[in-house]
């Protein structure tokens, strides 16, 4: 990245970007993140199988 701070586009502190939340409020919400999650390993495992 450049140092540059001319640039356009928002600037934000290392503070404010490092900090991140995941919000689950719903039960549904929570389900389709846990599938994702485990949708993101079944893929992998799937991928590494079919490279041998």
């Amino acid at each position: 990245m450049s140092k540059d701070r001319n640039g356009k586009g928002p600037v934000f502190s290392g503070q404010d970007a490092r900090q991140g939340e995941i919000i689950l409020r719903t039960r549904v919400q929570r389900i389709i993140f846990i599938a994702g999650l485990v949708g993101i390993v079944v893929l992998a495992l799937m991928v590494s199988l079919a490279a041998h």
